[in-house]
């Protein structure tokens, strides 16, 4: 009785310095977050629009667009990436061997005729079945190959490109007009840049008309609306930090720009990981740190992209669990980074703190959670310690969620009403009633399933967005 009492001391005191180590680092990634997109609405007021138009210079984008069962979104999607504002750019949409319509909602939407396409095979692909170009649209091809998974595809696309720039996007998201050029000037405004992420949003609820965002409203779902917070907590407290220390590892597979060179130079894609988007900027600071090559990858604000976000939990909670496998699966194919002062910040700051903060973190709360009816039960309960652990691992989330709501309603201005901002206010309070907990036991157990599910991706359903 003695050692277990000895145990569940030992740990309620390494939770609590854990938590308080935690909310140390995102009160610095919160002061970073803030004085980027504060500084970024100060320099867009002064990049307008017409000023990005007018420039001479421009590299050319290639458009990636993975698509497997998409019949729902992948019109809108499409003629949102069509009417990009942009001087010269592709669109590759890969059909990864579809299992309904989607081919033939294309050939109907966009008047695709099959083609003899000749390109070099630099990555290894599952088979190319057939090449289709459209008689609309000259700067869209559509490519029908055998299923091979999203990293497959991404690499098929990577074949076909033609252009030094590639941004890769999911086939259910919409980009602003304006995105390529907001992203694509950071690459030539400096040659070291090899990749810029910019900010993922909600789609659900939004006004869609001819495939771009007409206007933002809050959808009518608790899980939609709740994930509005967790979108721009992750982006506005969590990547504008790592940017700015230079340590950003993540850019989401949903939007993100590279340079072709360096992708293929890489061999593109791995395709044994549901992570495949993480991996590949890993894999490039990796690289440029031992060449001992001077580079930059970069969050920016702007450009946006909105991505349809789950409906209901069983979706939801088969996304999160496939993103903290596919966590789990970068930290291994990179363990080597852990903890090595040959790489930098990156493997002394970053590495660690996914290793210990995103990846077992909700081992930590989940236990933590566990732990006070164990220690009520056995008569050992501690109010100050429940009071503090609740505080630390839940209370400072509220504040982050307070001040990630009010940079995006208030600050950036993205939704014009102001019942909609209370509300979005208001659920970032109760957040941590339940919501936080069911996806951090998804996590949790994602944690434990990582070699009996390696690479599986589950079934993702879309209900589709209309248009007006």
């Amino acid at each position: 009785m003695e050692v277990l009492a000895f145990f569940l001391f030992g740990y309620q005191v390494f939770v609590l310095y854990y938590f308080a180590l935690l909310n140390l680092l995102y009160a610095a990634f919160a002061l970073f977050g803030l004085r980027m997109v504060a500084r970024y609405t100060r320099e867009l007021s002064e990049l307008s629009l017409k000023d990005l138009l007018e420039r001479e210079a421009y590299l050319p984008v290639s458009i990636l667009v993975p698509t497997y069962n998409e019949e729902n979104t992948i019109v809108t999607s499409l003629r949102s990436f069509l009417a990009l504002r942009y001087p010269e750019f592709e669109v590759i949409v890969v059909a990864d061997g579809p299992k309904d319509r989607t081919l033939e909602v294309l050939q109907r939407a966009f008047q695709l005729v099959r083609v003899d396409w000749v390109y070099r095979r630099a990555l290894p692909t599952r088979p190319v079945q057939a090449v289709y170009r459209s008689l609309a649209y000259p700067n869209l091809l559509v490519v029908d190959k055998e299923n091979g998974g999203k990293a497959d595809a991404l690499n098929a696309g990577l074949n076909l490109a033609r252009y030094p720039l590639f941004c890769a996007v999911d086939a259910d998201s919409l980009l602003d007009p304006e995105a390529l050029l907001r992203a694509s000037c950071l690459f030539l405004e400096d040659d070291r840049v090899l990749a810029v992420g910019g900010t993922i949003r909600p789609l659900n609820g939004a006004k869609v008309r001819q495939g771009v965002v007409d206007g933002l409203h809050l959808p009518r779902g608790f899980l939609e609306k709740m994930q509005i917070i967790e979108y721009a907590r992750a982006f506005f407290m969590g990547r504008a930090g790592w940017s700015a220390m230079g340590a950003l590892l993540i850019i989401s597979g949903a939007f993100g720009i590279f340079r072709r060179t360096e992708a293929l130079g890489m061999g593109g894609y791995r395709t044994d990981t549901v992570g495949e988007d993480m991996e590949l900027v890993v894999r490039l600071h990796r690289r440029a740190r031992e060449e001992g090559r001077d580079y930059r990858i970069l969050y920016t604000p702007d450009p946006i992209c909105y991505t349809e976000v789950p409906v209901d939990w069983a979706t939801l909670r088969r996304q999160r669990n496939r993103w903290h496998r596919g966590l789990w699966e970068v930290l291994w194919m990179h363990r080597a980074m852990l903890f090595n002062p040959r790489y930098g910040r990156l493997g002394l700051l970053a590495m660690p703190y996914f290793f210990l903060f995103e990846g077992l973190g909700p081992v930590v709360e989940v236990l933590g959670y566990v732990l006070l009816p164990i220690l009520f039960l056995l008569g050992m309960f501690n109010p100050e310690f429940a009071i503090l652990f609740l505080l630390l691992a839940l209370g400072y989330g509220i504040l982050l969620s307070q001040l990630a709501i009010g940079m995006e309603t208030l600050l950036l201005k993205r939704y014009p009403r102001l019942r909609d901002r209370m509300t979005l206010l208001f659920l970032s309070l109760v957040e941590v009633l339940g919501y936080r907990q069911i996806l951090a036991v998804e996590r949790f157990v994602a944690t434990f399933q990582i070699l009996r599910k390696r690479g599986q991706w589950g079934e993702m359903r879309r209900k589709g967005v209309g248009e007006l």
